[in-house]
C-alpha cells in the first residue's frame, strides 16, 4: 500500500507532558479511541494510524491560554502547562489527495480536545499527489503582470471606496477618474459583492464601460477585480458576467466560500482569482489556537488563488509587521517548484510605507493597495498613484525617501501629508 505522509507542524500547550499529548493528537486523528475495539488490530494500526514524527519543547506557563482544559485526575491544580513543537505525519491513502478530507485529518476535532489549552496548525508538508489533483494559480505573478502590462515595479493599486452605497453611476465616474489616474489595479471592498442596491451585472457593465473607454485613450487597462462571492452555484455565472464584459479579474472572499468553492472557481476561471482572507482574524489572532498563515497560504495556493492578502506594514491591524513580512516571504517561497502567487499589501498604505516595505519583504512582486494614500493625495489621483510608484523607486535605488523627494513633487507632496 502507497506510504506517502503529509506532515503536520503544530504548536501546543497541555496539562500533560509532550509525549502523551502527542499521543492524544495521533489517535484522534486517525485510529485511536478512548478504549481498545474490535477491529483495531496492529496490522490496522500500522498502515492507517498518524505518527509521531518529533517533539520539542518550548517551555512551560502558569496557567491555560484557552479555557476547557482538563489537567491530569481532573485536578484544576496544575501549576503549570507545558509548551511544545509537535510534527505528526498521516498516511496520504487515509483520506487522499483532498482539501476538505486534508483539513478534517489536520485541522479537525485537535482543537476540542481538552487534553489542550492551546493548539495551532504551524505548516504542512504535501506529498506531490495534491499537485496532480489542485494544479494551483493559473496566471499567479507572471500572468497578472502581463495582463496588467506592468512590469519591474509593483502593481500600484486602491480599493471602491465608500465601500458601500455607490449606485452603478456613482461606480462608473469613481472607476473612470481612477482609470485617468493612471492606477494599474481597482478592487472592490469585501462588504461588495452583489447587493440588492447594486446588483453586480450593472456594476460590471459600468465599470467596464469606463475602464475600455479610458483605455481607447491611454492604452493601459486598468485590472479590476470585482468581487464574485456567492453561493457555489452562482460563482460561474458572476465570472462570466466579468469575462463576458471583457473583465480581466474576479475576487473572491476565500473564508466565505470556502477552499473547496476556491478550487471549484478556479477549474473555469479565465481570469486572475483575487483571493480576499477576511474573516482570517478569527482564525488565527489568538497565538495559541487556528492556523499559522504559513499553512494557510499554500491551502490557498494549492485551491488557486492568483493574489493573496497580507496586510501590510504599519497597517490599521493588529498583526504585527514581522508577521506581514513572514506572511509575504511565505507566499513567494515556491510550492511544488512554483504555484507563484502575489502578495496583495495593503491597510493604512501609503507612498511613504514602500521603503521599509522593500527594504524587509526584498522583492517588488507584491501588489500595493492605497485607499486613503491614493484617494487623499493633496494634488489628486494622478499624483497619488505617481506618489506610489514614485516611493517604490525611491525604495529600490536605496534613496532615502526624503532625498528621492526633492526632485519629485508629487511624493514630496504625500510626505508632508501622510509623514506625519
Amino acid at each position: 500500500m502507497n506510504q506517502q505522509r503529509v506532515f503536520a507542524m503544530y504548536h501546543i500547550e497541555t496539562p500533560y507532558d509532550l509525549e502523551y499529548a502527542a499521543k492524544v493528537m495521533a489517535g484522534e486523528q486517525s485510529t485511536g479511541t478512548f478504549i481498545a475495539v474490535p477491529g483495531e488490530t496492529e496490522e490496522l494500526k500500522d498502515q492507517f494510524a498518524a505518527k509521531v514524527v518529533s517533539i520539542e519543547k518550548l517551555g512551560e506557563v502558569p496557567s491555560p491560554t484557552l479555557p476547557g482544559s482538563k489537567p491530569p485526575g481532573g485536578s484544576n491544580k496544575s501549576t503549570s502547562y507545558n509548551r511544545g513543537k509537535v510534527v505528526l505525519s498521516f498516511p496520504l491513502h487515509n483520506f487522499g489527495p483532498s482539501i476538505p478530507n486534508l483539513l478534517a485529518t489536520v485541522a479537525g476535532n485537535l482543537y476540542e480536545l481538552r487534553e489542550f489549552s492551546g493548539l495551532r496548525l504551524m505548516d504542512l508538508e504535501l506529498p506531490n499527489a495534491f499537485m496532480e489533483q489542485y494544479p494551483g494559480p493559473k496566471f499567479g505573478i507572471e500572468g497578472t503582470r502581463k495582463l496588467a502590462n506592468v512590469y519591474n515595479r509593483p502593481l500600484i493599486g486602491t480599493i471602491i471606496k465608500p465601500s458601500i452605497g455607490l449606485t452603478p453611476d456613482d461606480l462608473r465616474i469613481v472607476v473612470r477618474d481612477l482609470a485617468m489616474a493612471g492606477i494599474d489595479f481597482i478592487k472592490d471592498d469585501e462588504l461588495n459583492a452583489n447587493p440588492p442596491y447594486a446588483p453586480l451585472k450593472d456594476r460590471v457593465k459600468a465599470a467596464m464601460e469606463e475602464i475600455e473607454r479610458v483605455a481607447d485613450k491611454t492604452g493601459k487597462k486598468v485590472m479590476y477585480a470585482f468581487n464574485i462571492t456567492d453561493d457555489i452555484d452562482q460563482l460561474e455565472r458572476n465570472h462570466e458576467t466579468v469575462v463576458k464584459a471583457g473583465g480581466n479579474c474576479v475576487m473572491v472572499s476565500i473564508n466565505s466560500i470556502g477552499l473547496t468553492g476556491v478550487a471549484h472557481l478556479r477549474k473555469f476561471s479565465e481570469v486572475p482569482i483575487h483571493g480576499h482572507r477576511n474573516q482570517w482574524g478569527a482564525m488565527t489572532r489568538c497565538p495559541q489556537l487556528g492556523m499559522e498563515f504559513t499553512a494557510y497560504q499554500k491551502l490557498c495556493r494549492l485551491a488557486g488563488v492568483d493574489h493573496l492578502h497580507c496586510n501590510a506594514i504599519d497597517s490599521k491591524f493588529y498583526e504585527s509587521n514581522e508577521s506581514v513580512i513572514q506572511s509575504a516571504k511565505d507566499c513567494l517561497t515556491p510550492m511544488f517548484g512554483g504555484y507563484t502567487v502575489m502578495p496583495v499589501l495593503s491597510s493604512g498604505q501609503w507612498a511613504g510605507t514602500a521603503q521599509d516595505s522593500y527594504a524587509s519583504m526584498e522583492t517588488i512582486d507584491v501588489m500595493h493597495l492605497a485607499g486613503g494614500g491614493i484617494l487623499g493625495h493633496p494634488s489628486g489621483l494622478e499624483a497619488g498613484v505617481k506618489s506610489m510608484i514614485q516611493g517604490w523607486e525611491a525604495a529600490v535605488s536605496g534613496v532615502p525617501i526624503n532625498e528621492y523627494a526633492k526632485t519629485h513633487t508629487e511624493l514630496k507632496q504625500a510626505i508632508e501629508k501622510f509623514g506625519k
